[in-house]
């Protein structure tokens, strides 16, 4: 059998009863490495799990794939990934692999971002179409991210922007091969991202348009939700380029039509209250 756990998005004890039990029954448990990030160093995990953990990083889950499912169909296997198993479309893969193969797997969900979200107040329902916001580089800006904000804002939906991770590979020679390897990885800050969304709004200007999301338009700041230190910070674009949440991982929300309830909830995080009120009026409901 092959396990997908849900972790969680916090410490160690955020897994759920169902997914500790899966974890402690199996011979062998790969720790996803990539698409998220831990509030803990997997000692901790090991410590609470009982149960020594395999690092999977990029290389090994999308070109060892089969080696992991191989076990699987011998022994119970574990494949645990931060926050719910299908927050990203790679662990899809790992099952449509284990389907084409025969063997059964069995999927523990948990709490991710797509739903903790809603801990800054506004309502879950409202959500249009999550955008991921990517590192920009000197040769290499793309907007299509800020094209699908402005859709959701305009049929009155937020938008959840998950914020790039970058990594960059480097290889390190052996006696008989060169083995890729990867430098620490960055990841986007709010302030990073909300420096995006300006630098778009002025190519936009300069080209004769005016865009549906300005410097002024409410936006949402968060920082290791589900963690003690999580941070939120609610405020004007241009102020969330500025806003100090402290280290990964973040993500941005971009206002759409908000509900009296969700503004007057997030007023609680406003960065400063005078020009919040000024400015999140115009788009209620």
């Amino acid at each position: 059998m092959l396990y997908l756990v849900g972790l969680g998005l916090g410490d160690a004890k955020d897994i759920t009863v169902k997914g500790l039990e899966a974890v402690r029954r199996c011979r062998r448990v790969y720790l996803e490495a990539y698409t998220s990030v831990l509030t803990v160093g997997k000692e901790a995990l090991e410590k609470f799990y009982g149960k020594e953990l395999i690092l999977a990083d990029r290389e090994t889950v999308e070109q060892e794939a089969d080696s992991i499912l191989k076990e699987a169909d011998v022994c119970d296997v574990a494949f645990l990934v931060v926050g719910d198993p299908f927050g990203a479309t790679t662990h899809s893969d790992l099952v449509l692999r284990a389907v084409k193969l025969g063997i059964p797997y069995k999927v523990i969900h948990n709490a991710s971002i797509m739903n903790a979200v809603g801990c800054c107040g506004l309502q879950l329902y409202n959500f249009g179409e999550t955008v991921s916001i990517v590192f920009w580089t000197d040769t290499w800006k793309p907007e299509s991210f800020f094209d699908k904000i402005e859709k959701n804002r305009q049929n009155g939906m937020h938008t959840l922007c998950l914020l790039g991770k970058q990594q960059l590979p480097g290889f390190l020679s052996g006696h008989l091969m060169r083995r890729k390897i990867y430098e620490p990885p960055r990841y986007m800050s709010v302030n990073q991202a909300a420096e995006q969304l300006l630098a778009v709004i002025r190519n936009r200007r300069l080209q004769g348009e005016e865009p549906e999301i300005t410097e002024n338009t409410i936006c949402v700041g968060l920082a290791r939700v589900g963690a003690l230190d999580q941070k939120i910070a609610s405020g004007t674009l241009y102020q969330m380029s500025t806003v100090e949440l402290g280290g990964p991982l973040h993500s941005l929300i971009v206002t759409g039509t908000m509900h009296p309830l969700e503004l007057e909830m997030l007023k609680l995080f406003s960065v400063d209250s005078s020009s919040f009120e000024n400015n999140a009026f115009q788009r209620t409901t």
